[in-house]
């Protein structure tokens, strides 16, 4: 409810206070009666000043009726109507308002019930439709938005709802329009503030997203191996070619595998007789190795033993 403006309201008092003035010297000359008399005259004045004079604030608009006919729209600032005949019907704000509105237990388009909750931007552009043409702007705004939400989840999948919010604010601010431009209202925008769906659902969407996740997690190590198969024919292609290579790689392997804190390593018997570890020459060039090694570590683990299996 729109209070009573300052400016009308000390007119009143000051009209008042004149009018008591001057009835109190009239009485002390003139008597009671007449003092009466002009009392109530100045307290008619008063009241007469006090409802002809109104003031409209920057962001208000006045509809003014006169003789219940629409006579003009008022404000911002100091106006002057009519008492009696005129009547401000009512006081219009042309600031951005922001609406809330919701729909629960809506059925998508394959039927899934979700809670949506949505934020209207809009305002007031044509105070006199605003106020003749619709009872209450605000409530009507307030339905339209409400039964648009509606109809625009039942046209609307799960998973374009998810993902497309932009697009449904965008569907909802053009339904939303057409219905308010009659009344004088601008629809701004529209904004989709959350989307709720039941919680059994939300098990289930968690559940496909995480079998995704390892479908793809097993697609990626299938390509690695296949990958890894490629690297290792290239090289066994090499070796083939190459059987000192191939000799060398196998003597490094097994280097590589003493170096740690195995005490024991045990190799076939083929593979030791195809590095000719068997032989005095093998020997001599693991143990220049092994030596080689341990002049880099300070602390050099025990002499493994190398055990041909049976």
């Amino acid at each position: 409810m729109r209070q009573a403006g300052a400016i009308p309201t000390t007119l009143f008092l000051l009209t008042s206070a004149v009018g008591w003035l001057l009835a109190y010297l009239t009485y002390l000359g003139a008597g009671p009666t007449p003092a009466l008399w002009v009392a109530g005259l100045f307290l008619a004045l008063a009241l007469l000043v006090g409802a002809a004079v109104k003031v409209a604030r920057q962001w208000e608009r006045a509809v003014v009726l006169r003789l219940g006919r629409f006579q003009t729209l008022r404000g911002p600032g100091l106006f002057f109507i009519v008492p009696l005949i005129d009547t401000i019907a009512y006081w219009i704000d042309i600031r951005v308002i922001t609406s809330t509105f919701k729909a629960e237990k809506t059925l998508t388009k394959d039927t899934v019930p979700v809670d949506v909750d949505a934020v209207l931007f809009w305002k007031v552009v044509d105070p006199k439709k605003a106020a003749l043409d619709v009872e209450d702007f605000s409530n009507a705004i307030a339905w339209a938005s409400q039964t648009a939400l509606r109809d625009v989840i039942g046209k609307t999948m799960l998973a374009d709802m998810l993902e497309g919010r932009e697009k449904i604010s965008r569907e909802l601010g053009r339904i939303i329009e057409a219905r308010s431009q009659p009344w004088g209202v601008e629809v701004i925008s529209v904004e989709l503030k959350d989307v709720l769906i039941p919680a059994s659902l939300e098990d289930a969407m968690s559940m496909q997203a995480q079998a995704e996740r390892e479908r793809q997690a097993r697609v990626i190590l299938g390509d690695s191996e296949r990958q890894v198969a490629a690297k290792f024919k290239e090289a066994a292609l090499t070796y083939t070619d190459d059987p000192v290579a191939f000799h060398l790689r196998a003597m490094n392997m097994l280097y590589e595998g003493l170096k740690q804190n195995s005490t024991i390593v045990i190799v076939p018997s083929s593979a030791v007789e195809t590095m000719n570890l068997g032989g005095l020459a093998g020997t001599t060039a693991l143990g220049l190795q092994l030596a080689k090694g341990r002049e880099h570590k300070p602390a050099p683990a025990r002499p493994a033993a190398i055990r041909p299996a049976a």
